[in-house]
C-alpha cells in the first residue's frame, strides 16, 4: 500500500514528519509522500526518516488555487528533491499571506471577546498556523466543545472570524511546479463539487494549462467516482495518483493509508509517478 497525500506538523497535521514516517512503517506502507499546505519545511526530515526506515518517499506540497465554481481547488506538486528552491519564492509569498490572514482572524476573535494570542497559536502549531490550530485553542480554552463547533460558530466561510485565504491562479501554480521540475496533480476532484460532465470539461482545461495527473484514489471518493476519474485520466494521458489526506487527530476519522478504512492506493501509482518525475528531472538538470 502507498499513501501519496499526507500532512504533518509543518502545516496542519498533528504528527511530526518523522512521526508520520514511523506510523507509515507501522501501518505497512511501502511508499509515502508528504504534501503539506504551502510549505516544504517538513520534507527533509521526512525524507531522512523514510530512508532510515526503508520506505520509498516522494517530496510534495499542496497549494490552494483559485476556482470560480461551487467548491474549492487544491493542487498537489510532487518532486524528487526535498529541497525545492525553485518553489521557495512562491511559497514564501503564500506564507506571508497566511500570516496576514491569521492576524486578521485573531483580531476578529479578540473583538468577539475570545482571548487567544499569537504566541499561543505559534506554540500550538509548531509550524504553519492554520484554522485547525485556532479550533484547538477554542476547545482547550472552553469557548466551544468541539472542532466542529469551532468551525461552525467562528471559523468556517461566512462565520464571524473567517478571513478568505489568498490563493493563486491555477495556471500560475501549475507553471511554477513545472518550472521547478515537479509534476502538478489535481487533488481530490470531489471537492470541486462539479458533476461528471462539468468535471470532464474542466480536466481538459487543466490539461491545456499543463496539469499532469489526477488524484483518483481518495478517502471521500466512492468506487464509481474513482473509476470515472481513472477512465478520464486514461483518455487524457494523465497520471493516476491517490492518498488519504491524513492529518492525524485533526481529521481523526481518516487513517493513514486507509482513509475511512477501505482506501487502497495501488503501488503502481507510486511507481508511475516516480518514473514521470525521473523523466522531468532528467530534462530540468
Amino acid at each position: 500500500m502507498v499513501d501519496l497525500h499526507t500532512h504533518s506538523t509543518a502545516s496542519d497535521g498533528t504528527f511530526s514528519p518523522r512521526e508520520l514516517i514511523y506510523l507509515a512503517k507501522k501501518e505497512g506502507l511501502k511508499a509515502i509522500a508528504l504534501t503539506d499546505h504551502d510549505t516544504t519545511e517538513g520534507l527533509k526530515e521526512a525524507y531522512l526518516a523514510a530512508k532510515e526506515e526503508g520506505i520509498a518517499f516522494l517530496s510534495g506540497v499542496e497549494i490552494s488555487v483559485k476556482f470560480d465554481g461551487p467548491g474549492h481547488f487544491h493542487l498537489l506538486g510532487y518532486f524528487l528533491n526535498p529541497e525545492l528552491n525553485a518553489l521557495e519564492e512562491m511559497l514564501e509569498e503564500l506564507k506571508k499571506a497566511r500570516m496576514k490572514r491569521n492576524l486578521l482572524m485573531l483580531e476578529k476573535l479578540n473583538s468577539l471577546g475570545i482571548k487567544i494570542t499569537l504566541d499561543e497559536l505559534t506554540a500550538t502549531a509548531q509550524g504553519e498556523i492554520g484554522r485547525p490550530h485556532f479550533a484547538k485553542l477554542l476547545v482547550e480554552k472552553g469557548y466551544v466543545k468541539s472542532f466542529v463547533e469551532a468551525f461552525e460558530r467562528y471559523l468556517k466561510k461566512g462565520a464571524p472570524a473567517y478571513v478568505p485565504k489568498a490563493i493563486l491562479e491555477p495556471e500560475i501554480a501549475i507553471r511554477k511546479i513545472l518550472q521547478s521540475g515537479g509534476v502538478p496533480v489535481l487533488a481530490h476532484p470531489i471537492t470541486l463539487k462539479l458533476d461528471k460532465a462539468e468535471l470532464a470539461k474542466y480536466l481538459e482545461i487543466l490539461v491545456d494549462m499543463g496539469i499532469k495527473g489526477v488524484e483518483a484514489y481518495y478517502s471521500e471518493h466512492n468506487p464509481e467516482f474513482t473509476q470515472f476519474l481513472i477512465e478520464k485520466a486514461k483518455s487524457l494521458n494523465l497520471l493516476v495518483t491517490g492518498g488519504s489526506d491524513f492529518h492525524g487527530v485533526n481529521k481523526p476519522h481518516i487513517r493513514l493509508g486507509r482513509g475511512f478504512g477501505n482506501l487502497e492506493v495501488p503501488y503502481e501509482c507510486y511507481t508511475n509517478l516516480k518514473s514521470a518525475l525521473e523523466k522531468v528531472y532528467a530534462v530540468t538538470i
